[in-house]
């Protein structure tokens, strides 16, 4: 079923979800499922899994010479989201990415999802590889999420890369998310400009926004407010992280470029220690979704990264 058609049946009522991240190579899934396990008592209607791109390892090959090649880390995105799906009868939201991959190696990945019965897409442009400043796109691939959109509407509408000319009966087959940012994409040179850049989104077919984590609600509600006042009509997910270790005050505003509260900061860094800090970003955590619950959010979005305790102690206060 599709995302949108989880937020219409809903009637209104806030839903819970969450987004895993795969285990790396050699290890097996049973780690990943003992995360979702404890979460299943809230009833996601779905599951996002990330995808990871190519990364540069250097591999020594003796007097003095190293070897430079590309590998994925943490690959099998739709294994997984295969197996999910038929353990815990849930929707699966593979991610999609620009980077790392063709326009071709995207429409076989969209074949894919289609035998699998896989009706929903989050399309992203990714990050730049390690090691360099600036994404750049890979040859014969997208260079935004906004062209990977049209190209997963185009096939949904049997339009592949090669045979134009073919078109299927049953239009916009998937159900597209892309991701929205309240403090902007890091990118960007303002809010209004990148604002811009999701409503094109948007216009070329995404049907729902995932936003990035962040831990001020004033923000959330200041971003859907210029949206809709721009014309985005799509729900707009909120995405939640409760924080867990005194490592993520610099951690987070690092690799996410987000802010954190004063109050959060202060509260962290007089912890004593990081189960101390935990109870913190539980507590945290849960006075924000309460307050997104009163806003009226279609669904409330946790970031697992393979961890499931605190949001499990989350969820059980508000669902």
């Amino acid at each position: 079923m599709k995302i949108t058609d989880h937020i219409k049946n809903a009637n209104g009522k806030t839903l819970f979800s969450l987004e895993v991240v795969p285990p790396q190579k050699g290890i097996g899934i049973e780690d990943l499922y003992t995360n979702i396990d404890p979460l299943m008592e809230f009833k996601p209607p779905f599951i996002d899994v990330t995808t990871s791109r190519e990364e540069y390892i250097y591999i020594d090959k003796g007097n003095g010479l190293m070897e430079r090649r590309i590998t994925r880390m943490r690959p099998g995105t739709l294994g997984i989201c295969s197996a999910i799906q038929h353990k815990y009868n849930v929707d699966t939201v593979p991610h999609l990415l620009c980077g790392g991959f063709t326009k071709e190696e995207t429409e076989y990945l969209l074949v894919d999802c289609m035998y699998l019965g896989i009706d929903n897409i989050m399309a992203l442009r990714g990050d730049a590889m390690k090691g360099h400043q600036y994404f750049e796109a890979t040859p014969g691939g997208h260079s935004s999420a906004m062209d990977l959109v049209h190209q997963i509407n185009n096939l949904g509408r049997g339009k592949y890369l090669h045979n134009d000319d073919k078109v299927c009966d049953e239009p916009n087959k998937f159900c597209i998310g892309v991701a929205g940012y309240p403090e902007k994409h890091m990118e960007a040179p303002s809010m209004n400009y990148d604002l811009k850049w999701l409503k094109q989104k948007v216009d070329a077919g995404a049907d729902y926004i995932v936003t990035q984590m962040f831990f001020d609600n004033k923000k959330y509600i200041e971003f859907v407010t210029k949206a809709r006042e721009m014309g985005i009509t799509v729900p707009i997910i909120p995405g939640i992280k409760p924080i867990a270790t005194k490592k993520h005050l610099k951690l987070l505003p690092q690799v996410f470029k987000i802010d954190l509260p004063e109050d959060l900061i202060n509260a962290v860094e007089g912890a004593k220690n990081n189960e101390a800090v935990k109870q913190i970003g539980i507590e945290w955590a849960i006075n924000q979704c309460k307050e997104l619950l009163d806003f009226g959010v279609p669904v409330l979005h946790f970031y697992s990264m393979g961890k499931s305790d605190n949001i499990k102690k989350v969820a059980g206060e508000l669902f």
